[in-house]
């Protein structure tokens, strides 16, 4: 209950202080910096030396996949019986099938389940932010914007660019670190370090969540907003469900996938789509009113997994 009431209050807190003004608008950006340079790979070197490398873990690392498998389905279908612009398809692609598995995911995580649910986590959030990094953004590079107005970067996918934001983002390199340096040093005496880095994920991420919550405009976009969220926060989850049933997993590998498909879209999605002009309202508000279902949804799904 403490954990859930923290959530609440940070997200409230983040919020609120932005509308007063208390704060600078773009903030919440260097919370991020703090969070995904330091937090997040913390989180990673915390945990991801403890876990035991099995079949289990194949079940956490299908579940972001079959999230955008899924997504990117949905709107290719959706696009054929009512048309809209490869813009708006996009955007809906990206934000209903990328999870905020480490900003949200991680706190919700540890407060349903407990901290020992983390290393499973992790393993959800570093399958989603390879996808993001890698076939999202060449799709979002790919995808001409609504309106030319010469802000969209000029940036066009290779090899190179996607292989470069892969091997230099922060969380991937803690996890890479994670898996690679135990087979030569032993990180138990650094834990309580780590542990330190890692306390400060949920307040602060929550925090920026809270800073770049935006509702205006949203009854206009209702119709697409409400196709994205219905797939991200009830289908997303069920179709995860059913592919674990399959699969014959149980346990925290199980729950754990399933709890972590059922993640508001992500805000990096977001940002993509607002970088790339790629109806970058409708993708916001996507975000932030599936930010605050979520918290009700997610606790469905605890429900409903036992």
């Amino acid at each position: 209950m403490v954990n859930l009431i923290l959530i609440l209050v940070c997200i409230f807190a983040g919020w609120l202080l932005r509308r007063l003004r208390v704060l600078p608008a773009e903030a919440h950006r260097g919370i991020n910096i703090w969070v995904l340079y330091l937090a997040v790979p913390a989180v990673a070197l915390k945990y991801v030396p403890a876990i035991h490398w099995g079949l289990e873990l194949l079940v956490p690392a299908l579940s972001p996949i079959i999230v955008w498998v899924g997504s990117w389905l949905l709107f290719l279908l959706y696009s054929r019986f009512r048309p809209i612009s490869p813009a708006t398809r996009t955007a809906l692609t990206l934000v209903s099938g990328l999870g905020n598995t480490s900003f949200l995911g991680f706190p919700l995580v540890s407060a349903y389940y407990g901290e020992q649910a983390l290393p499973i986590a992790v393993v959800c959030d570093q399958l989603c932010f390879i996808i993001m990094a890698t076939i999202a953004s060449v799709m979002a590079m790919n995808t001409p914007p609504d309106i030319a107005d010469g802000t969209s970067p000029s940036e066009k996918p290779n090899a190179l660019t996607v292989a470069k934001k892969l091997l230099t983002f922060p969380p991937f390199i803690g996890f890479l670190g994670a898996v690679i340096l135990p087979l030569f040093v032993d990180l138990t005496t650094a834990v309580p370090f780590f542990d330190k880095f890692a306390a400060t994920l949920a307040p602060m991420a929550l925090f920026s969540v809270g800073m770049q919550l935006s509702f205006e405009g949203w009854r206009e976009e209702l119709p697409l907003l409400s196709v994205s969220l219905v797939y991200k926060l009830l289908l997303a989850p069920l179709m995860v469900m059913v592919a674990v049933a399959g699969l014959h997993a149980s346990g925290s590998s199980r729950q754990i996938s399933v709890f972590e498909a059922a993640m508001a879209p992500m805000i990096t999605a977001g940002v993509i789509a607002t970088q790339y002009n790629l109806n970058p309202r409708l993708a916001n508000l996507t975000v932030s009113i599936g930010i605050l279902l979520s918290l009700l949804t997610t606790a469905l799904w605890y429900w409903l997994l036992g």
